[in-house]
C-alpha cells in the first residue's frame, strides 16, 4: 500500500478551516491539522479546533503558541479596542496584521519537515470581512515564495498551497460542509465569543456566518449567548 499523501492544513476552530479540513480528508489525504494560538481574545476557537480535528479524523493535531497581542493594531488582539457591532466601511479593526503570512509560514515549516505535498488554508474571497490576505493574489503570492524559500521548493517537490473555499459563497462553503458531514455545532466563528464558545450574535463574524447559513437554507447550530 501507498503511504497517503500528507497535508498540513490550519484550522482555527472556525466554520471555514473545518469545511476545508474535511474536503482534504475526502480527498484522501492524512491531514496534520496545524492550530496557532496567536494571542486572539479567547480560547474558545482553540478548543473548538481540537474538537473539530477529533471529529473529522485529523492524523495529527499541533497548536503553536505565537503572541501577535504583543504587536497589537487589532480588535482581536488587543482589548483596547473594541471589536465593531455594527457593519463597517473598508478594512475592519478585526483585520489582524500579517496573520495568514505567519499561518502560512509555520505551516510551511511543519509541511517541510513532515514531507508534506500540501498545505490547506480555508480563506474565502467572496463573503469575508475585507481582509486583504484572504484574496487569491495572497494565495499565489505566497506560493511563489514557498516555491523559493525552502529546501523542498527549490528540489521542486515544495508543498503546494491549497484554498478550496477561496471563490464560494458562504453559504456554497456550508452546503459543501454539510454533505461532508461537517458537525457546525463544534465550531466557533464569532470574534468576542465567551468562554463557553457562546457567539454574540452582533460581530462581522456572527453576522456572515447566520446569513450564509439562512441562504443554504440549513438551521444554524450556533450557540449564543
Amino acid at each position: 500500500m501507498h503511504e497517503q499523501t500528507k497535508a498540513v492544513v490550519l484550522l482555527s476552530g472556525g466554520l471555514d478551516s473545518a469545511t476545508a479540513l474535511a474536503i482534504a480528508r475526502e480527498q484522501g489525504l492524512a491531514c496534520h491539522a496545524l492550530s496557532i494560538d496567536y494571542g486572539q481574545r479567547h480560547r474558545s476557537e482553540l478548543d473548538a479546533a481540537c474538537r473539530v480535528a477529533s471529529s473529522v479524523g485529523a492524523a495529527s493535531h499541533r497548536i503553536i503558541k505565537m503572541d501577535l497581542g504583543t504587536i497589537g493594531g487589532s480588535a482581536l488582539t488587543d482589548a483596547h479596542i473594541a471589536v465593531p457591532e455594527v457593519p463597517t466601511t473598508g478594512i475592519p479593526v478585526t483585520y489582524v496584521p500579517a496573520r495568514n503570512t505567519l499561518l502560512l509560514a509555520l505551516a510551511l515549516g511543519q509541511a517541510e519537515v513532515i514531507g508534506a505535498a500540501r498545505i490547506v488554508i480555508g480563506v474565502n474571497a467572496l463573503d469575508y470581512s475585507g481582509y486583504p490576505d484572504c484574496r487569491p493574489e495572497f494565495i499565489a503570492a505566497f506560493q511563489q515564495l514557498a516555491d523559493l524559500a525552502t529546501k523542498a521548493g527549490v528540489e521542486g517537490h515544495g508543498p503546494q498551497i491549497n484554498a478550496p473555499l477561496i471563490d464560494l459563497s458562504k453559504a456554497d462553503i456550508i452546503r459543501r460542509g454539510n454533505q461532508l458531514g461537517v458537525d457546525y455545532s463544534l465550531t466557533v466563528s464569532c470574534y468576542q465569543a465567551d468562554a463557553q464558545g457562546r457567539a454574540c450574535g452582533l460581530c462581522d463574524s456572527c453576522r456572515i456566518r447566520a446569513a450564509g447559513f439562512n441562504a443554504a437554507g440549513l438551521p444554524d447550530p450556533t450557540r449564543y449567548r
